[in-house]
C-alpha cells in the first residue's frame, strides 16, 4: 500500500512532458529571472539609475559591467529598473486587453445581432489601419506619457481577443452543457459566466501568454520614439533612443535591446508550451514522441 502510495505521489509531483522541453525550460527561467530582478532592483543594482557620478560613455568594465550613458549613469542599474517599468506594465496591458476583448467577442458571440454586429465591426475598423501606425497616432493624441502609451496599446490589442473570443463562444453556446443550463432557468448572463467561459479560456490564455511580447515590443516603440516614457525614467525603450545619438558606444543600445529581446523570447517560448500543453493532440504527440 505504501508503494502505490508513493507512486502516486510521484506520479502527481511530475511535470507534464511539454514543459520538460528544453525551451519550455529556458522560457521559465528567464521569465523568473526577469521577474526576480524587477521585484528585487533596489537590491541587485549596483548604482542609483538616475546618479550621474560614473565617467561618461565609459565601456563596459569593473564598476560599470555593462558600461555607462553619455550621462555618466550605469547601465546595468538602468536595465535592472527598467525591468520595474517595462515588465509590470506590458502585464497589464495585456490582462487588460484580455479583459475588454474576452468580454466585448463573448457578448458578441452569444449575443449576437446587432450587439455582435456592432462589436466586429468596430474591431474591423480597427483591423483597417496598420498596429504600430494606429498606436502611434492615438498616444500622440493623448499626449506622450507610459500611462497614455498603455492605453495606445490596448486601443490596437483589444480587437484580437474578441475576434477569438467570439469564435470560441459560438462554437461552445449551441452545446449541450449550455443549453441545459438555460432549459434550468439559467439567465443569460449567468450560462455565459457559468457554462460558456471557462470552456474557451485555454486558447484565450495560450493567446495573451503569446501577446506579451507583441505588447512589450509596441511599449517600446513608442517610447523609442518619443511617445512614451519620458527621461529620466529608465525604460528600455527609451534608453535604446538614448543609444542612437551615440552609436559608437555601442553598448548603450545593446544591452537594453537585449533585456527586451530576452523577454519577448522566453515569453514566446512560454505561450507555444502552454499551447502544445493545452492541446490534446499536440500533448499525446510529445508524449509519444518521449517515450
Amino acid at each position: 500500500m505504501k508503494r502505490a502510495r508513493l507512486f502516486g505521489r510521484g506520479r502527481v509531483r511530475r511535470l507534464p512532458q511539454a514543459w520538460r522541453r528544453p525551451l519550455a525550460v529556458v522560457g521559465t527561467v528567464v521569465a523568473l529571472a526577469w521577474i526576480v530582478v524587477a521585484l528585487a532592483a533596489p537590491l541587485l543594482a549596483p548604482h542609483d539609475p538616475l546618479a550621474q557620478e560614473l565617467p561618461r560613455l565609459a565601456p563596459p568594465g569593473p564598476g560599470h559591467w555593462l558600461g555607462t550613458d553619455q550621462l555618466g549613469r550605469d547601465i546595468l542599474s538602468r536595465i535592472m529598473y527598467g525591468a520595474r517599468v517595462s515588465i509590470p506594465l506590458t502585464l497589464l496591458l495585456v490582462a487588460l486587453s484580455v479583459v475588454v476583448g474576452g468580454l466585448l467577442g463573448a457578448c458578441a458571440g452569444y449575443f449576437g445581432r446587432w450587439v455582435g454586429e456592432t462589436i466586429m465591426r468596430l474591431a474591423d475598423l480597427v483591423f483597417a489601419f496598420p498596429t504600430v501606425i494606429l498606436a502611434m497616432v492615438v498616444a500622440a493624441a493623448l499626449g506622450a506619457s507610459l500611462g497614455n502609451a498603455v492605453l495606445a496599446v490596448l486601443v490596437v490589442a483589444w480587437p484580437a481577443y474578441a475576434r477569438v473570443t467570439r469564435g470560441l463562444v459560438l462554437g461552445v453556446r449551441e452545446r449541450e452543457f449550455v443549453l441545459s443550463g438555460r432549459l434550468l432557468g439559467f439567465s443569460a448572463w449567468r450560462s455565459l459566466r457559468v457554462d460558456v467561459l471557462p470552456n474557451v479560456t485555454g486558447p484565450i490564455l495560450v493567446l495573451a501568454t503569446l501577446d506579451i511580447g507583441t505588447a512589450l515590443l509596441l511599449l517600446s516603440g513608442l517610447s523609442f520614439l518619443g511617445l512614451g516614457a519620458k527621461p529620466p525614467s529608465p525604460e528600455w525603450g527609451a534608453m535604446v533612443a538614448a543609444g542612437v545619438d551615440v552609436f559608437d558606444s555601442w553598448w548603450v543600445a545593446t544591452f537594453p535591446g537585449l533585456a527586451i529581446l530576452t523577454v519577448v523570447l522566453a515569453f514566446n517560448f512560454l505561450g507555444d508550451t502552454l499551447r502544445d500543453a493545452l492541446d490534446p493532440r499536440t500533448a499525446g504527440a510529445i508524449k509519444e514522441r518521449a517515450l
